[in-house]
């Protein structure tokens, strides 16, 4: 009963997807915002139904209703319980209706809570939110149904991926899920406003929170993946520039440079029509990523492989939502009246280079991924990897870094270089002094990497300097977002280029009793036993390791077996101190009775999964603050009222 319940709301959902746009078209077309309490309320209960399919999912899998394919496709009586629940998103189905879930509650929140746009506006935005969730209904409901039975049923289920058997299910794709639906209603607000032509800051006011959610949600995600990623995969690296990696980033690239092009029309009254554009791009990011994951034409360990109808039909809706927008963008651009101008050495200036540099890496890591998988279909076949995405975006990243120093010393509509440079001095010469320690210090470096480490120093100082001459305490909040958030991206990118230039790798094969040493470690394993658990067996390792000055302390990596489905996986052991990580994987047996080993150190590799929570930290505190300086605003009004 349950998965009827569920399939019932999720065709009750699309109906009032159907009829909300159907509201706003005829609203729209007779010019009666008066609609918009209806349309409001229509899309409110929308929200409600989609959540209770999603629901009904999670309540399948929790009770392990095997008469449901999806179930018996992706879970098993033994699984523990938190895979269970997050199972229900583990897979094709049950993503896309997480996906579908999200945006409708994001638009029953835009529904109940959006009182800055002029109602006309309000009415169109909430149209093209639906139009999107409407397409995205269709494809469940006649495509990929969660819901469909199997009769009999199967006396056990598959099980689920063991790859995916981990904390990080239950956290990573909701946060991802929540960053591209973030984005899809800021692309729903540019068409709202292009549909209207009320395209000003007001319209900028009301989407800069969305944008900012969306960014905070896609940052979490992916600092969270790529860690999930580090210590699950086993093969020791935080980012292998692989298709669906590269997915998760273009929206975030996009989102950043929205993020930062929002605010100027906002405060500003700039980049009226590029903010729109961003939008549009922003979220076309997010439909190219989900066309990616669930089209089949990828081989990954992220990727959903499906058949290609099914990544046809995406294919339809992608060309329809973006063909469509990028359309009645080219209409009426036009009509986009100009924002005040600036000088080009400015803030406003230094956001626009900032866009443009983002713009340009979106572009390098987009034709990257898309390259081989065009090549492929006639028949060539070529691989786009690290080295190509590294040697292209990385001298461009560290030119934007640069940029994101100086941007914040500038002050509004136009500067003075002398005055700036003065500002400048200190974040210069942290630049200078880091550099040259690094180089005289750190032993051999390649140009990259030293460039990278010194540009991390300059742009921590160059962060925290708009705090300089402020009462800490009575700063704005949002200003504390901004810096914080910069941080972050100092302190990443000295993670990034430190473990790049100085990680130390050794493979080996061990008997009992054998030592290994690697980056003054000296690694014994100690033993292997076998182990027993809910739904595998292992094989775990003992690995004594002590440094130089005698402290010990024990690793156990592992080699799991799973029945269902039948899978091995290697689960790696980590040990963290303040200076980096030790990183081991066990193998296997060798028929001279040795085990493979292998051992990577990884000097300050931690830095970076700080920094990207930081990041995260600096969004969230972006947000809240603007949303608290309204929430005054509007008390202060009420007052005087």
């Amino acid at each position: 009963m349950t998965a009827e319940i569920g399939l019932a709301a999720l065709w009750l959902a699309a109906a009032l997807a159907a009829l909300q746009v159907l509201l706003g078209v005829i609203a729209l077309g007779r010019g009666r915002a008066e609609a918009a309490p209806a349309i409001r309320a229509v899309a409110i209960v929308q929200g409600a139904l989609a959540a209770i399919a999603m629901g009904a999912l999670i309540a399948a899998f929790l009770d392990t209703d095997l008469s449901v394919a999806l179930v018996a496709a992706n879970s098993h009586s033994m699984k523990p319980w938190l895979y269970k629940f997050a199972g229900a998103w583990g897979n094709h189905e049950g993503s896309m209706l997480l996906w579908v879930t999200i945006l409708g509650v994001a638009g029953a929140a835009v529904a109940r809570v959006e009182r800055r746009l002029a109602e006309p506006t309000l009415v169109a935005t909430l149209a093209a939110q639906a139009a999107i969730a409407l397409g995205f209904y269709a494809f469940l409901l006649f495509a990929s149904n969660p819901f469909a039975r199997l009769d009999p049923p199967p006396a056990e289920g598959a099980g689920l991926n063991p790859l995916l058997q981990d904390p990080g299910l239950a956290f990573h794709p909701p946060t991802l899920y929540a960053g591209y639906v973030g984005l899809s209603v800021a692309f729903s607000f540019a068409v709202g406003a292009l549909v209207t032509r009320d395209v000003g800051p007001a319209f900028a006011r009301a989407m800069r929170p969305w944008v900012l959610g969306a960014w905070f949600f896609l940052t979490l995600g992916i600092t969270a993946g790529s860690y999930w990623a580090y210590y699950e995969l086993g093969w020791g690296g935080w980012w292998f520039w692989d298709p669906v990696e590269n997915a998760s980033l273009m929206p975030w690239l996009a989102a950043t440079a929205l993020l930062h092009s929002v605010t100027v029309l906002a405060t500003r009254d700039g980049l009226r029509a590029w903010t729109v554009m961003l939008a549009v791009v922003a979220f076309s990011m997010s439909m190219i990523g989900t066309f990616l994951v669930r089209s089949g034409i990828l081989t990954s360990v992220h990727a959903f492989a499906v058949d290609p109808r099914r990544g046809s039909f995406i294919l339809v809706l992608l060309l329809l939502y973006i063909g469509g927008a990028l359309a009645l963008f080219g209409a009426r651009v036009g009509t986009v009246r100009q924002g005040k101008l600036f000088e080009p050495f400015s803030r406003e200036g230094s956001l626009v280079a900032n866009n443009l540099l983002l713009t340009v890496i979106l572009g390098i890591v987009l034709i990257g991924t898309f390259y081989p998988i065009v090549a492929g279909a006639f028949d060539i076949q070529l691989s786009v990897g690290p080295p190509f995405f590294d040697s292209t975006a990385g001298p461009i990243a560290l030119l934007l870094v640069a940029v994101m120093a100086v941007g914040p010393l500038l002050r509004w509509r136009r500067d003075e270089a002398e005055a700036v440079i003065q500002r400048l001095f200190p974040a210069i010469a942290a630049t200078l002094a880091t550099g040259v320690a690094v180089f005289l210090l750190g032993g051999p470096i390649g140009v990259l990497p030293l460039a990278g480490v010194a540009l991390a120093g300059g742009l921590a100082v160059a962060s925290v300097a708009p705090l300089a001459r402020r009462n800490l305490r009575r700063a704005p909040l949002h200003l504390w977002g901004m810096v914080i958030a910069h941080l972050g991206i100092a302190v990443a990118l000295a993670g990034m280029a430190i473990s790049t230039a100085y990680t130390q790798e050794t493979l080996l094969a061990v008997g009992v009793g054998d030592p290994a040493r690697i980056a003054g470690y000296t690694v014994r394993l100690e033993g292997v036993r076998p182990l027993v658990s809910d739904n595998w067996t292992a094989l775990e390792g003992r690995l004594g390791v002590s440094d130089e000055s005698g402290a010990r302390f024990v690793l156990r990596p592992q080699v799991r077996y799973f029945t269902a489905p039948v899978t091995t996986t290697n689960e790696s052991a980590i040990a963290t101190m303040w200076n980096g990580q030790l990183y081991t994987v066990l193998g296997a047996l060798g028929d001279d009775g040795r085990w493979q080993l292998r051992l990577w150190w990884k000097p300050f590799v931690t830095l970076i999964w700080f920094g990207g929570a930081l990041i995260a930290i600096g969004g969230a505190l972006s947000l809240v603050g603007h949303q608290w300086r309204l929430w005054r605003t509007r008390q202060r009004a009420e007052a005087f009222a």
